[in-house]
């Protein structure tokens, strides 16, 4: 079992920037990608980010490329997502998850583990 634990999120202004952090009990299994999802209340969680090791290949949703980046500390076992020029509807509680295999990394189901979220907040 693999326990993911983010941080980071808060209230900004527009234009703003925010570097979350989704830190990893255990990387060595079941997680051989990890991404970042969020949530507004009513609507489906929709994917932001991801990232795969071998290969090493990056993802991003259309709405957040040139303006998130998500990033890894391998000794930390922490992921980062770095979000600059944020928008208030970026809004939404954030989360982390880790999966393993060979899978569609964009898409929820592809991950076994998930955080508990947390809450960015940007003003107009």
């Amino acid at each position: 079992q693999v326990q993911l634990v983010e941080s980071g999120g808060g209230l900004v202004q527009a234009g703003g920037s925010l570097r979350l952090s989704c830190s990893a009990s255990d990387r060595s299994s079941g997680t051989s990608f990890m991404g970042w999802f969020r949530q507004t209340p009513g609507k489906q969680r929709d994917f932001v980010a991801a990232m795969r090791w071998i290969p090493y290949l990056r993802y991003y949703s259309n709405f957040v490329k040139g303006r998130f980046a998500i990033s890894a500390d391998n000794d930390k076992n922490t992921v980062y997502l770095q979000m600059n020029s944020l928008k208030p509807e970026d809004t939404a509680v954030y989360y982390c998850a880790v999966g393993e295999g060979d899978k569609d990394i964009t898409h929820g189901p592809a991950y076994d583990y998930w955080g508990q979220g947390t809450q960015v907040t940007v003003s107009s």
